[in-house]
């Protein structure tokens, strides 16, 4: 164990009374009971109690002190079942500082309160934060993950294959993190967004099986579930591989991962598999949580000629409470007021069943029975059941849906607890509307469009559908992956539709398109994000919780203040000069 230790602070039972032991820790906490001092010793593998006598001198030692502790290991008198080494503790014979620590420290360290100190200060001061258990056992954890996942990949026979930091700029949905060159004044290196060029090359090289554990970097907003700046994915190619072989494989590894390393209940394979079209319809989103019991229906044809102004020429959707009608009207109002504030809705409009199946509250003067026999038959709803209603744009409406549904689900209580639910969301749109009305690339534009050729040149661009499919559990999107168009000309056709000229497609992907040119075998891949999977793992709500040195909410990393400034003489060797203005 080396001079400063004969032993971790988890290891000494009984059976090693009697020996003379060397450990070295943290000061977890320091009891003065007078006649002698407590002191409870931590390292990473747990706790040792230390007892010291009243003639040693304890003044320089405070909370967090790192120090050796030489003595021997005596039984204890009050044994404590709750740690491994409750049986025991040590007789200090000397102690020595190793590491001083000031006397105030910034918050609470190892305590139930670490958590509910400012997240900026703890982030400030990470070196800290990770000293608490919950989060230094969360990043063990993420180690364990990946220990899994590599010893899963290579036994599904895989290779590792590391690709390039420093890349070339390529438009792959988020802006691009840019480094510029010293040696080749005014041009620049793009950090990878994904690998997605580089693994699509090295099945093309002739490579069977491609892996990596792969650092993203995308210049993003940070949210709850997505970590600013860069973020870490289980990345995944295999060379004459269709959907189906790509799915076995994902099943594999996610099955893998939570059944070994959460106790919670996991779907058996085959995961269910959802057409996105059917997802926004049922659940207004193509990250659906299985885990809630709503469903989202159409009743629009419900409320033709209706005289209620606010569903007229509407695409209405409908959310079933089960008993819902026990809410009060507060509980109906904050709905309402959170549709509007959170959601951008116009609205929320509701209806709910008394004891004798009579529509009260809400729209219930424009529920006659007819609207209301279609409505029940329709939307199996019962007396002492309510029905809230979204009634907008199909897109916003099925969008704002969606947001009802959750936010119902999580007020009530609805949601199971200690399972994970996890589906294939498939058969993505090729392409959509842009915000400007312009046909663009709805996921990834690497990816084969289902009839190939073919669906390019007889189908309406909007109705082409792709091999493109998204794991998803719990709300959450935890992998992304495609079939990848692999033929030049096919992929031409689909760039053109887009609006982009071969001319561009060789600017932007020039590597990809000339190694098409020479023989490149069907491939397909996808990429599980290992942030996502083990903050499901950990059951964390906040992905800055599994991950070491984090940014903040402002995308800066308060603990090495960065981004910042730089000297102008760095400047200069990149030839880049700042306007201030």
């Amino acid at each position: 164990m080396g001079r400063y230790r004969t032993h971790n602070c988890n290891e000494l039972t009984i059976k090693n009374v009697g020996e003379e032991v060397k450990l070295s820790g943290w000061v977890q906490t320091i009891r003065n009971l007078g006649s002698m001092k407590f002191i409870d010793l931590r390292d990473e593998k747990g706790i040792t109690q230390i007892v010291v006598s009243n003639n040693m001198d304890l003044s320089d030692i405070v909370t967090e002190t790192v120090i050796m502790v030489e003595g021997k290991v005596i039984e204890r008198s009050n044994k404590n079942s709750k740690i491994p080494t409750g049986d025991i503790e040590i007789e200090a014979i000397n102690i020595k500082i190793l590491g001083k620590c000031k006397n105030v420290l910034p918050f609470e360290v190892n305590s139930e309160k670490a958590g509910e100190a400012r997240e900026d200060l703890r982030l400030e001061y990470r070196f800290l934060d990770l000293r608490n258990k919950k989060l230094h056992d969360t990043i063990i954890l993420r180690s364990q993950i990946m220990k899994t996942l590599r010893g899963k990949m290579d036994e599904l026979g895989f290779t590792e294959i590391q690709t390039p930091i420093l890349a070339n700029s390529s438009p792959e949905g988020a802006r691009d993190f840019l480094v510029p060159s010293r040696l080749h004044p005014g041009e620049f290196y793009a950090l990878p967004q994904a690998p997605q060029q580089f693994k699509q090359l090295l099945m093309v090289s002739g490579f069977n099986k491609y892996y990596q554990i792969a650092p993203c970097f995308r210049d993003e907003d940070p949210r709850a579930d997505r970590a600013p700046g860069e973020f870490y994915q289980l990345d995944f190619e295999m060379a004459f591989a269709t959907q189906e072989d790509v799915l076995k494989v994902l099943e594999e590894v996610f099955t893998e991962v939570f059944t070994k390393h959460t106790d919670w209940k996991v779907d058996n394979v085959p995961f269910i598999r959802i057409p996105y079209l059917e997802a926004m319809e049922k659940y207004g989103s193509d990250k659906p949580d299985l885990r809630n019991p709503l469903i989202i229906e159409d009743v629009t044809d419900v409320f033709m000629g209706t005289e209620f102004k606010a569903f007229q020429d509407k695409t209405i959707k409908a959310i079933v409470v089960p008993n819902g009608g026990a809410q009060s009207r507060k509980f109906f109002d904050s709905m309402t007021e959170f549709a509007i504030q959170e959601l951008s809705a116009k609205g929320l409009a509701w209806v709910k069943f008394d004891e004798q199946n009579i529509p009260v509250g809400g729209i219930a003067k424009f529920i006659d029975e007819d609207i209301k026999n279609s409505l029940q038959a329709k939307l199996n709803a019962k007396k002492e059941d309510s029905i809230f209603f979204i009634a907008d744009e199909f897109k916003k409406a099925q969008k704002i849906a969606g947001g009802v549904r959750i936010e119902l689900a999580n007020r009530l209580d609805l949601i199971k607890k200690g399972e994970y639910k996890l589906c294939f969301i498939v058969d993505f749109p090729m392409y959509e509307l842009s915000d400007e009305g312009k046909i663009d690339f709805c996921h990834n534009p690497f990816s084969m469009p289902q009839g190939e050729m073919h669906a390019l040149e007889t189908m309406d661009p909007l109705d082409i559908l792709a091999y493109q499919y998204d794991v998803v559990c719990n709300g959450y999107e935890v992998a992304s992956g495609a079939v990848r168009n692999h033929d030049p000309e096919i992929m031409v056709k689909a760039f053109e539709i887009a609006g982009y000229k071969e001319e561009d497609i060789k600017n932007r992907f020039g590597a990809l398109y000339t190694a098409f040119q020479y023989g490149a075998p069907p491939h397909a891949g996808a990429a599980p994000g290992l942030d996502r999977m083990v903050m499901l793992v950990a059951d964390s709500n906040n992905i800055r919780e599994v991950i070491a040195f984090p940014k903040n909410k402002k995308a800066r990393d308060l603990l090495m203040r960065a981004p910042s400034q730089v000297f102008d003489e760095q400047l200069k060797d990149v030839h880049i000069k700042i306007d201030n203005e």
